[in-house]
């Protein structure tokens, strides 16, 4: 599904989505085109980017690419896949209950919880806030066990 979406692979293309994206949530997903829970969470959001095109945009960012190496690295993604939120240039957070409110880790269960979601943030967003509380349940949040080294 990932081709019904568009594929970031240059620095400069996603640094032009994210700050040319004005009062909708841009949301970017970093992750594989061949890997199989990035094809679950692609199936997610190309069913949801029509119904969500007045409130966010979703684009997809290939990590294999040597060109967004430095966006992979600034994020810390080392799971895939990873979803980012921005809103009017700004990085949105999310406090799910985990360890990382930066991003979200893993695929979403359904469409509604992935709207649910983008729908928080934005309002959050609205109101000026940079970091909102996830709305969905505690069990419908994937969990990761994240190992430090050297810290």
């Amino acid at each position: 599904m990932s081709y019904l979406l568009p594929t970031l692979t240059e620095k400069k293309e996603v640094d032009t989505i994210i700050r040319d994206t004005i009062d909708k949530v841009l949301v970017l997903r970093f992750g594989r085109a061949d890997d199989a829970v990035c094809l679950q969470l692609d199936d997610i959001l190309a069913k949801t980017a029509r119904e969500v095109s007045k409130f966010a945009t979703v684009a997809l960012v290939d990590v294999d690419s040597e060109d967004v190496q430095v966006y992979v690295k600034y994020f810390d993604i080392i799971l895939i896949p990873s979803t980012i939120f921005f809103f009017n240039a700004h990085h949105m957070k999310m406090d799910s209950g985990t360890a990382d409110h930066t991003k979200w880790v893993g695929a979403f269960h359904g469409k509604q919880d992935f709207i649910d979601v983008l729908e928080a943030i934005f309002r959050g967003a609205m109101k000026g806030k940079l970091i909102v509380h996830c709305p969905l349940p505690s069990e419908r949040i994937p969990r990761y066990q994240l190992l430090y080294k050297d810290v």
